[in-house]
Protein backbone atom coordinates (compact mmCIF):
# COMPACT_ATOMS: atom_id res chain seq x y z
CA UNK A 1 0.00 0.00 0.00
CA UNK A 2 1.36 3.36 -1.03
CA UNK A 3 2.01 5.97 1.66
CA UNK A 4 -0.42 8.92 1.35
CA UNK A 5 0.88 12.28 0.39
CA UNK A 6 1.21 14.85 3.16
CA UNK A 7 -1.06 17.39 1.46
CA UNK A 8 -3.94 14.86 1.60
CA UNK A 9 -3.73 14.34 5.39
CA UNK A 10 -6.13 16.32 7.69
CA UNK A 11 -6.23 16.68 11.42
CA UNK A 12 -9.39 15.80 13.39
CA UNK A 13 -9.93 19.49 14.11
CA UNK A 14 -9.69 20.35 10.41
CA UNK A 15 -12.23 17.69 9.47
CA UNK A 16 -14.59 18.76 12.23
CA UNK A 17 -14.25 22.41 11.26
CA UNK A 18 -14.88 21.58 7.58
CA UNK A 19 -18.07 19.68 8.48
CA UNK A 20 -19.09 22.54 10.78
CA UNK A 21 -18.75 25.14 8.00
CA UNK A 22 -20.57 22.96 5.48
CA UNK A 23 -23.41 22.20 7.88
CA UNK A 24 -23.90 25.66 9.32
CA UNK A 25 -23.72 27.42 5.94
CA UNK A 26 -26.33 25.14 4.36
CA UNK A 27 -28.91 24.71 7.17
CA UNK A 28 -30.64 27.94 8.29
CA UNK A 29 -32.35 28.51 11.64
CA UNK A 30 -35.40 26.28 11.99
CA UNK A 31 -38.20 25.05 14.28
CA UNK A 32 -37.88 21.50 15.61
CA UNK A 33 -40.64 19.60 17.44
CA UNK A 34 -39.96 16.70 19.75
CA UNK A 35 -40.16 15.22 23.23
CA UNK A 36 -37.68 16.36 25.88
CA UNK A 37 -35.39 13.69 27.31
CA UNK A 38 -32.13 13.68 29.32
CA UNK A 39 -33.08 17.11 30.71
CA UNK A 40 -30.40 18.76 32.83
CA UNK A 41 -30.08 22.35 34.06
CA UNK A 42 -26.54 23.39 34.97
CA UNK A 43 -25.86 25.62 38.00
CA UNK A 44 -24.78 28.28 35.46
CA UNK A 45 -28.37 28.40 34.19
CA UNK A 46 -27.67 26.66 30.87
CA UNK A 47 -30.06 23.86 29.93
CA UNK A 48 -28.96 20.66 28.18
CA UNK A 49 -31.43 18.11 26.79
CA UNK A 50 -32.33 16.01 23.78
CA UNK A 51 -35.31 16.20 21.45
CA UNK A 52 -36.51 12.82 20.28
CA UNK A 53 -39.24 11.27 18.20
CA UNK A 54 -39.97 7.64 17.36
CA UNK A 55 -36.81 7.13 15.33
CA UNK A 56 -34.18 9.75 16.16
CA UNK A 57 -32.68 11.99 18.83
CA UNK A 58 -31.17 15.48 18.58
CA UNK A 59 -28.89 17.04 21.22
CA UNK A 60 -29.85 20.59 22.28
CA UNK A 61 -28.37 23.37 24.37
CA UNK A 62 -30.40 26.35 25.70
CA UNK A 63 -28.09 29.02 27.14
CA UNK A 64 -29.17 31.08 30.17
CA UNK A 65 -29.18 34.43 28.35
CA UNK A 66 -31.97 33.00 26.17
CA UNK A 67 -33.90 30.84 28.67
CA UNK A 68 -34.18 33.53 31.39
CA UNK A 69 -37.39 34.76 29.77
CA UNK A 70 -38.96 31.30 29.59
CA UNK A 71 -42.27 31.38 31.52
CA UNK A 72 -42.53 27.61 32.23
CA UNK A 73 -40.10 24.97 33.45
CA UNK A 74 -39.24 22.34 30.83
CA UNK A 75 -39.44 18.72 32.00
CA UNK A 76 -38.69 15.27 30.64
CA UNK A 77 -41.57 13.96 28.52
CA UNK A 78 -42.85 17.41 27.60
CA UNK A 79 -43.62 17.94 23.90
CA UNK A 80 -42.10 21.27 22.81
CA UNK A 81 -41.22 23.44 19.81
CA UNK A 82 -37.63 24.70 19.77
CA UNK A 83 -36.22 27.36 17.46
CA UNK A 84 -32.48 27.62 16.79
CA UNK A 85 -29.52 26.80 14.59
CA UNK A 86 -27.71 23.51 13.93
CA UNK A 87 -24.09 23.85 14.94
CA UNK A 88 -21.10 21.58 15.61
CA UNK A 89 -19.59 21.36 19.06
CA UNK A 90 -15.97 21.03 17.91
CA UNK A 91 -14.58 19.55 21.11
CA UNK A 92 -16.98 16.65 21.02
CA UNK A 93 -17.37 16.53 17.27
CA UNK A 94 -21.14 16.42 17.68
CA UNK A 95 -23.82 18.44 15.98
CA UNK A 96 -26.57 19.92 18.16
CA UNK A 97 -29.39 22.46 18.13
CA UNK A 98 -28.54 25.79 19.78
CA UNK A 99 -31.99 26.83 21.05
CA UNK A 100 -33.00 30.48 21.27
CA UNK A 101 -36.79 30.04 21.74
CA UNK A 102 -38.98 27.32 23.24
CA UNK A 103 -42.77 26.92 23.28
CA UNK A 104 -45.07 24.18 24.36
CA UNK A 105 -46.34 22.07 21.51
CA UNK A 106 -49.56 21.29 23.42
CA UNK A 107 -51.21 23.83 25.72
CA UNK A 108 -49.80 27.36 25.84
CA UNK A 109 -46.66 28.42 27.67
CA UNK A 110 -48.58 30.66 30.07
CA UNK A 111 -51.02 27.88 30.89
CA UNK A 112 -48.13 25.53 31.68
CA UNK A 113 -46.45 28.17 33.83
CA UNK A 114 -49.75 28.87 35.60
CA UNK A 115 -50.32 25.20 36.40
CA UNK A 116 -46.75 24.63 37.56
CA UNK A 117 -46.75 27.65 39.88
CA UNK A 118 -50.21 26.78 41.22
CA UNK A 119 -49.08 23.25 42.04
CA UNK A 120 -45.90 24.50 43.71
CA UNK A 121 -47.65 27.15 45.83
CA UNK A 122 -50.36 24.70 46.82
CA UNK A 123 -47.70 22.31 48.15
CA UNK A 124 -46.10 25.22 50.04
CA UNK A 125 -49.43 25.89 51.81
CA UNK A 126 -50.24 29.30 50.31
CA UNK A 127 -53.80 28.21 49.47
CA UNK A 128 -54.58 26.66 52.89
CA UNK A 129 -58.00 27.65 54.28
CA UNK A 130 -56.72 27.88 57.86
CA UNK A 131 -54.40 30.72 56.81
CA UNK A 132 -57.20 32.87 55.39
CA UNK A 133 -58.26 35.82 57.55
CA UNK A 134 -61.88 36.90 58.11
CA UNK A 135 -63.05 40.31 56.84
CA UNK A 136 -64.49 42.99 59.09
CA UNK A 137 -68.22 43.62 58.67
CA UNK A 138 -67.86 47.39 59.03
CA UNK A 139 -64.40 48.49 57.78
CA UNK A 140 -63.41 52.13 58.41
CA UNK A 141 -60.48 52.33 55.94
CA UNK A 142 -60.13 50.33 52.72
CA UNK A 143 -56.80 50.03 50.92
CA UNK A 144 -56.78 49.61 47.13
CA UNK A 145 -53.88 48.34 45.02
CA UNK A 146 -54.53 49.05 41.34
CA UNK A 147 -53.74 51.54 38.57
CA UNK A 148 -54.68 55.09 39.52
CA UNK A 149 -55.87 55.71 35.94
CA UNK A 150 -57.87 52.51 35.44
CA UNK A 151 -61.65 52.23 35.26
CA UNK A 152 -61.56 49.60 38.04
CA UNK A 153 -60.54 52.24 40.60
CA UNK A 154 -63.44 54.53 39.69
CA UNK A 155 -65.91 51.62 39.85
CA UNK A 156 -64.69 50.67 43.33
CA UNK A 157 -64.79 54.27 44.61
CA UNK A 158 -68.29 54.91 43.23
CA UNK A 159 -69.78 51.73 44.70
CA UNK A 160 -68.17 52.12 48.14
CA UNK A 161 -69.18 55.79 48.35
CA UNK A 162 -72.76 54.89 47.52
CA UNK A 163 -73.05 51.89 49.85
CA UNK A 164 -71.08 52.81 52.98
CA UNK A 165 -69.11 55.85 54.25
CA UNK A 166 -65.63 54.28 54.41
CA UNK A 167 -62.31 56.02 53.80
CA UNK A 168 -60.41 54.84 50.71
CA UNK A 169 -56.59 54.78 50.64
CA UNK A 170 -54.95 54.12 47.27
CA UNK A 171 -51.53 52.51 46.87
CA UNK A 172 -51.07 52.99 43.09
CA UNK A 173 -49.33 50.34 41.04
CA UNK A 174 -49.00 49.21 37.48
CA UNK A 175 -51.19 46.16 36.85
CA UNK A 176 -49.77 45.09 33.50
CA UNK A 177 -46.40 44.72 31.88
CA UNK A 178 -42.82 44.33 33.03
CA UNK A 179 -42.10 44.85 36.77
CA UNK A 180 -45.85 45.23 37.50
CA UNK A 181 -45.75 42.23 39.86
CA UNK A 182 -43.01 43.83 41.99
CA UNK A 183 -44.96 47.10 42.16
CA UNK A 184 -48.11 45.28 43.29
CA UNK A 185 -46.14 43.40 45.97
CA UNK A 186 -44.52 46.66 47.15
CA UNK A 187 -47.94 48.39 47.35
CA UNK A 188 -49.31 45.56 49.51
CA UNK A 189 -46.28 45.74 51.82
CA UNK A 190 -46.66 49.55 52.00
CA UNK A 191 -50.27 49.28 53.20
CA UNK A 192 -49.21 46.68 55.77
CA UNK A 193 -46.56 49.04 57.12
CA UNK A 194 -49.16 51.82 57.26
CA UNK A 195 -51.32 49.52 59.47
CA UNK A 196 -54.38 51.78 59.39
CA UNK A 197 -56.48 49.95 56.83
CA UNK A 198 -58.95 47.18 57.69
CA UNK A 199 -58.96 45.40 54.31
CA UNK A 200 -57.12 45.60 50.97
CA UNK A 201 -58.59 45.18 47.47
CA UNK A 202 -56.01 44.05 44.87
CA UNK A 203 -57.13 43.93 41.26
CA UNK A 204 -57.82 45.37 37.85
CA UNK A 205 -60.31 45.10 34.99
CA UNK A 206 -60.45 42.35 32.39
CA UNK A 207 -57.87 41.46 29.77
CA UNK A 208 -56.00 38.60 28.13
CA UNK A 209 -53.98 36.07 30.07
CA UNK A 210 -50.83 38.02 29.16
CA UNK A 211 -52.41 41.23 30.48
CA UNK A 212 -53.28 39.58 33.80
CA UNK A 213 -50.02 37.66 34.12
CA UNK A 214 -48.51 39.89 36.82
CA UNK A 215 -51.14 38.48 39.23
CA UNK A 216 -49.75 34.98 38.54
CA UNK A 217 -46.22 35.70 39.73
CA UNK A 218 -44.57 34.55 42.96
CA UNK A 219 -43.87 38.07 44.20
CA UNK A 220 -47.59 38.92 44.31
CA UNK A 221 -48.55 35.53 45.74
CA UNK A 222 -46.14 35.78 48.67
CA UNK A 223 -47.00 39.45 49.31
CA UNK A 224 -50.67 38.47 49.66
CA UNK A 225 -49.81 35.43 51.81
CA UNK A 226 -47.58 37.44 54.17
CA UNK A 227 -50.07 40.31 54.54
CA UNK A 228 -51.36 40.88 58.07
CA UNK A 229 -54.39 42.68 56.59
CA UNK A 230 -57.16 40.65 54.89
CA UNK A 231 -56.97 40.87 51.08
CA UNK A 232 -59.71 40.58 48.44
CA UNK A 233 -58.51 39.58 44.97
CA UNK A 234 -60.55 41.22 42.18
CA UNK A 235 -58.79 40.50 38.91
CA UNK A 236 -60.47 40.57 35.49
CA UNK A 237 -63.91 39.13 34.84
CA UNK A 238 -65.81 36.31 36.53
CA UNK A 239 -64.29 33.66 34.24
CA UNK A 240 -60.70 34.81 34.91
CA UNK A 241 -58.72 33.02 37.63
CA UNK A 242 -55.23 33.99 38.77
CA UNK A 243 -52.81 32.77 41.43
CA UNK A 244 -53.76 35.86 43.48
CA UNK A 245 -57.36 34.58 43.64
CA UNK A 246 -56.25 31.33 45.30
CA UNK A 247 -53.92 32.99 47.84
CA UNK A 248 -56.23 35.88 48.80
CA UNK A 249 -58.55 35.69 51.80
CA UNK A 250 -61.53 36.27 49.49
CA UNK A 251 -61.92 36.19 45.71
CA UNK A 252 -64.30 38.61 43.99
CA UNK A 253 -65.29 37.95 40.34
CA UNK A 254 -64.82 41.65 39.40
CA UNK A 255 -63.57 44.89 41.02
CA UNK A 256 -67.18 46.10 41.27
CA UNK A 257 -68.15 42.89 43.06
CA UNK A 258 -65.22 43.39 45.45
CA UNK A 259 -66.56 46.84 46.35
CA UNK A 260 -69.96 45.33 47.11
CA UNK A 261 -68.43 42.52 49.19
CA UNK A 262 -66.11 44.69 51.26
CA UNK A 263 -68.76 47.03 52.72
CA UNK A 264 -72.41 46.56 53.73
CA UNK A 265 -75.29 48.41 52.09
CA UNK A 266 -76.14 51.52 54.12
CA UNK A 267 -79.82 51.37 53.09
CA UNK A 268 -80.11 47.77 54.22
CA UNK A 269 -78.41 48.61 57.53
CA UNK A 270 -80.79 51.51 58.14
CA UNK A 271 -83.75 49.25 57.37
CA UNK A 272 -82.41 46.62 59.76
CA UNK A 273 -81.89 49.23 62.47
CA UNK A 274 -85.40 50.56 61.91
CA UNK A 275 -86.85 47.04 62.16
CA UNK A 276 -84.82 46.32 65.29
CA UNK A 277 -85.99 49.61 66.81
CA UNK A 278 -89.62 48.74 66.09
CA UNK A 279 -89.17 45.27 67.51
CA UNK A 280 -87.50 46.74 70.60
CA UNK A 281 -90.37 49.19 71.11
CA UNK A 282 -92.88 46.38 70.66
CA UNK A 283 -90.98 44.14 73.09
CA UNK A 284 -90.66 46.89 75.71
CA UNK A 285 -94.36 47.70 75.39
CA UNK A 286 -95.28 44.03 75.81
CA UNK A 287 -92.95 43.65 78.77
CA UNK A 288 -94.34 46.80 80.39
CA UNK A 289 -97.94 45.67 79.80
CA UNK A 290 -97.22 42.17 81.05
CA UNK A 291 -95.37 43.50 84.09
CA UNK A 292 -98.23 45.89 84.85
CA UNK A 293 -100.70 43.00 84.71
CA UNK A 294 -98.48 40.90 86.94
CA UNK A 295 -98.12 43.80 89.36
CA UNK A 296 -101.91 44.18 89.58
CA UNK A 297 -102.23 40.43 90.14
CA UNK A 298 -99.48 40.47 92.78
CA UNK A 299 -101.10 43.44 94.50
CA UNK A 300 -104.38 41.53 94.60
CA UNK A 301 -102.66 38.44 95.94
CA UNK A 302 -100.70 40.54 98.43
CA UNK A 303 -103.91 42.07 99.68
CA UNK A 304 -105.46 38.63 99.98
CA UNK A 305 -102.52 37.25 101.93
CA UNK A 306 -101.71 40.45 103.79
CA UNK A 307 -100.62 39.76 107.41
CA UNK A 308 -103.54 41.82 108.70
CA UNK A 309 -105.96 39.59 106.80
CA UNK A 310 -104.28 36.49 108.18
CA UNK A 311 -104.25 38.02 111.66
CA UNK A 312 -107.96 38.78 111.43
CA UNK A 313 -108.58 35.21 110.35
CA UNK A 314 -106.55 33.82 113.25
CA UNK A 315 -108.27 36.20 115.70
CA UNK A 316 -111.63 34.95 114.49
CA UNK A 317 -110.45 31.38 115.02
CA UNK A 318 -109.37 32.33 118.56
CA UNK A 319 -112.78 33.85 119.20
CA UNK A 320 -114.41 30.64 118.00
CA UNK A 321 -112.18 28.53 120.25
CA UNK A 322 -112.84 30.86 123.21
CA UNK A 323 -116.59 30.66 122.63
CA UNK A 324 -116.41 26.87 122.52
CA UNK A 325 -114.37 26.85 125.77
CA UNK A 326 -116.87 29.08 127.54
CA UNK A 327 -119.72 26.97 126.24
CA UNK A 328 -117.97 23.84 127.46
CA UNK A 329 -117.38 25.40 130.89
CA UNK A 330 -121.03 26.44 131.15
CA UNK A 331 -122.16 22.95 130.25
CA UNK A 332 -119.78 21.44 132.80
CA UNK A 333 -120.92 23.83 135.55
CA UNK A 334 -124.53 23.06 134.71
CA UNK A 335 -123.83 19.34 134.95
CA UNK A 336 -122.10 19.67 138.32
CA UNK A 337 -124.87 22.01 139.57
CA UNK A 338 -127.41 19.36 138.63
CA UNK A 339 -125.44 16.76 140.56
CA UNK A 340 -125.22 19.07 143.58
CA UNK A 341 -128.95 19.64 143.45
CA UNK A 342 -129.52 15.89 143.39
CA UNK A 343 -127.18 15.48 146.36
CA UNK A 344 -128.91 18.25 148.19
CA UNK A 345 -132.24 16.51 147.74
CA UNK A 346 -130.73 13.25 148.86
CA UNK A 347 -129.35 14.96 151.96
CA UNK A 348 -132.77 16.15 152.88
CA UNK A 349 -134.23 12.67 152.54
CA UNK A 350 -131.47 10.99 154.49
CA UNK A 351 -132.20 11.56 158.11
CA UNK A 352 -129.65 9.25 159.74
CA UNK A 353 -126.64 11.09 158.23
CA UNK A 354 -125.37 14.06 160.13
CA UNK A 355 -125.10 17.53 158.64
CA UNK A 356 -121.35 17.66 159.19
CA UNK A 357 -120.78 14.50 157.20
CA UNK A 358 -122.75 15.88 154.32
CA UNK A 359 -120.82 19.15 154.50
CA UNK A 360 -117.54 17.27 154.24
CA UNK A 361 -118.88 15.33 151.31
CA UNK A 362 -120.04 18.55 149.65
CA UNK A 363 -116.67 20.24 150.23
CA UNK A 364 -114.88 17.24 148.84
CA UNK A 365 -117.15 17.26 145.80
CA UNK A 366 -116.61 20.98 145.43
CA UNK A 367 -112.81 20.64 145.60
CA UNK A 368 -112.88 17.78 143.15
CA UNK A 369 -115.08 19.82 140.83
CA UNK A 370 -112.76 22.84 140.92
CA UNK A 371 -109.67 20.67 140.48
CA UNK A 372 -111.20 18.77 137.57
CA UNK A 373 -112.37 22.00 136.01
CA UNK A 374 -108.94 23.59 136.21
CA UNK A 375 -106.99 20.54 135.03
CA UNK A 376 -109.39 19.35 132.39
CA UNK A 377 -110.40 22.61 130.81
CA UNK A 378 -108.71 25.77 131.97
CA UNK A 379 -105.04 24.66 132.17
CA UNK A 380 -105.26 22.51 129.08
CA UNK A 381 -106.89 25.17 126.94
CA UNK A 382 -104.56 27.86 128.26
CA UNK A 383 -101.56 25.82 127.08
CA UNK A 384 -103.24 25.19 123.72
CA UNK A 385 -103.95 28.89 123.34
CA UNK A 386 -100.31 29.77 124.06
CA UNK A 387 -99.02 27.23 121.51
CA UNK A 388 -101.59 28.40 118.99
CA UNK A 389 -100.64 32.02 119.56
CA UNK A 390 -96.94 31.31 119.04
CA UNK A 391 -97.71 29.30 115.89
CA UNK A 392 -99.93 32.07 114.54
CA UNK A 393 -97.32 34.77 115.24
CA UNK A 394 -94.53 32.76 113.58
CA UNK A 395 -96.69 31.98 110.51
CA UNK A 396 -97.68 35.64 110.19
CA UNK A 397 -94.04 36.80 110.45
CA UNK A 398 -92.75 34.18 107.93
CA UNK A 399 -95.50 35.05 105.44
CA UNK A 400 -94.86 38.76 105.89
CA UNK A 401 -91.08 38.35 105.28
CA UNK A 402 -91.64 36.17 102.18
CA UNK A 403 -94.13 38.58 100.60
CA UNK A 404 -91.91 41.54 101.46
CA UNK A 405 -88.91 39.92 99.71
CA UNK A 406 -90.96 39.08 96.58
CA UNK A 407 -92.40 42.60 96.54
CA UNK A 408 -88.90 44.11 96.62
CA UNK A 409 -87.81 41.75 93.82
CA UNK A 410 -90.72 42.75 91.57
CA UNK A 411 -90.16 46.43 92.37
CA UNK A 412 -86.50 46.01 91.27
CA UNK A 413 -87.57 44.34 88.00
CA UNK A 414 -90.04 47.14 87.34
CA UNK A 415 -87.33 49.72 87.98
CA UNK A 416 -85.10 48.04 85.38
CA UNK A 417 -87.91 48.11 82.82
CA UNK A 418 -88.98 51.64 83.74
CA UNK A 419 -88.50 53.93 80.70
CA UNK A 420 -87.60 56.75 83.14
CA UNK A 421 -84.36 54.86 83.93
CA UNK A 422 -83.15 55.74 80.41
CA UNK A 423 -83.55 59.45 81.29
CA UNK A 424 -81.06 59.06 84.15
CA UNK A 425 -78.35 58.27 81.60
CA UNK A 426 -78.67 61.71 80.05
CA UNK A 427 -81.53 61.27 77.60
CA UNK A 428 -84.71 63.35 77.69
CA UNK A 429 -88.22 63.29 76.17
CA UNK A 430 -89.52 66.18 74.09
CA UNK A 431 -93.28 66.82 73.88
CA UNK A 432 -95.50 69.30 72.15
CA UNK A 433 -99.16 69.42 73.18
CA UNK A 434 -98.61 66.22 75.22
CA UNK A 435 -97.34 64.37 72.10
CA UNK A 436 -93.81 62.95 71.93
CA UNK A 437 -91.56 64.48 69.26
CA UNK A 438 -89.16 61.92 67.70
CA UNK A 439 -87.98 63.80 64.59
CA UNK A 440 -86.68 67.29 63.74
CA UNK A 441 -89.22 67.33 60.91
CA UNK A 442 -92.10 67.52 63.40
CA UNK A 443 -91.13 70.84 64.98
CA UNK A 444 -91.08 74.39 63.69
CA UNK A 445 -89.37 77.59 64.79
CA UNK A 446 -91.09 79.25 67.78
CA UNK A 447 -92.83 76.01 68.80
CA UNK A 448 -93.28 75.59 72.56
CA UNK A 449 -91.81 72.33 73.78
CA UNK A 450 -91.91 70.54 77.11
CA UNK A 451 -88.63 68.69 77.95
CA UNK A 452 -88.80 65.89 80.51
CA UNK A 453 -85.65 64.83 82.40
CA UNK A 454 -85.20 62.06 84.94
CA UNK A 455 -85.77 64.46 87.87
CA UNK A 456 -88.09 67.10 86.41
CA UNK A 457 -89.27 68.92 83.33
CA UNK A 458 -88.99 72.34 81.72
CA UNK A 459 -90.58 74.34 78.92
CA UNK A 460 -88.68 76.00 76.10
CA UNK A 461 -89.19 77.64 72.72
CA UNK A 462 -87.50 76.55 69.46
CA UNK A 463 -85.16 79.27 68.21
CA UNK A 464 -83.25 77.25 65.63
CA UNK A 465 -83.26 73.76 64.20
CA UNK A 466 -80.76 71.75 62.17
CA UNK A 467 -81.36 68.46 60.36
CA UNK A 468 -78.48 65.88 60.30
CA UNK A 469 -77.45 64.55 56.93
CA UNK A 470 -78.19 60.82 56.67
Amino acid sequence: MNKPELENIFTVTEVTRHIKNALENNIPALWVQGEISNFKQHFSGHIYFSLKDENSSLRCVYFSFYNQYLRFSPQNGMNVLCYGEIKIYEKGGQYQLYVTKMHSAGIGDLEIAFRQLKEQLSKDGLFAEEHKKPLQKFPQRIGIVTSETGAALQDIINIISRRYPAEIILAPSRVQGENAANEIASAIELLNRYKKVDVIIVGRGGGSMEDLWCFNEKAVAYAIYNSNIPIISAVGHEIDFTIADFVADLRAPTPSAAAELVVPDRIELLNQIDNLSKNLDYTITNIFTDSSSKLVELASRLKKFHPQELLNNYLQQIDDISYRIHQLIDNTIFAYSHQIEILRLRLITIEKQTLSDYKKIIDKIKLKFLSDLRIKYLDCNRTNLQVLERTINKSIQDLYNDKKEKLHKFIGQLDELNPLAVLKRGYCISKRNDKIINSIKKINIMDDLEITFSDGKCKCQVQEKQKFES
